[in-house]
């Protein structure tokens, strides 16, 4: 099993959400998130004041899922959330050794 995470622009959230739907996923936990990359921060005015903005707003999308699905769920991910511009996100993936669901006790793929 592995988590999927990605790093995405809040406005593609529906998106992201109907594709990981669609690509045969189940449950997704959505967290708040700042950060930047190649796009570093900018300058704003605001009532005439200049600001730097260092760090983007974005959403954590993460997403656990068996082996076999890893790939058509980033593909999933990567076509919903790309704009062409920079700061579209990334994507990680990272081994997870177990899971639990709570209510049942289930353990393993069948608590996904």
């Amino acid at each position: 099993m592995k988590i999927v995470t990605a790093i995405i622009n809040s406005s593609k959230l529906d998106d992201v959400r109907d594709a990981i739907e669609a690509a045969g996923a189940h449950g997704v936990t959505v967290t708040k998130a700042k950060g930047f990359g190649r796009q570093k921060g900018h300058t704003e005015t605001y009532r005439g004041a200049e600001y730097t903005i260092e760090f983007h707003p974005k959403l954590r999308v993460e997403v656990a899922v068996e082996d076999p699905m890893v790939d058509t769920v980033m593909q999933a991910i990567c076509n919903a959330a790309r704009s062409g511009e920079l700061g579209d996100g990334k994507i990680f993936v990272t081994p997870l050794e177990k899971v639990m669901r709570i209510r049942t006790s289930e353990v393993g793929a069948e608590a996904l």
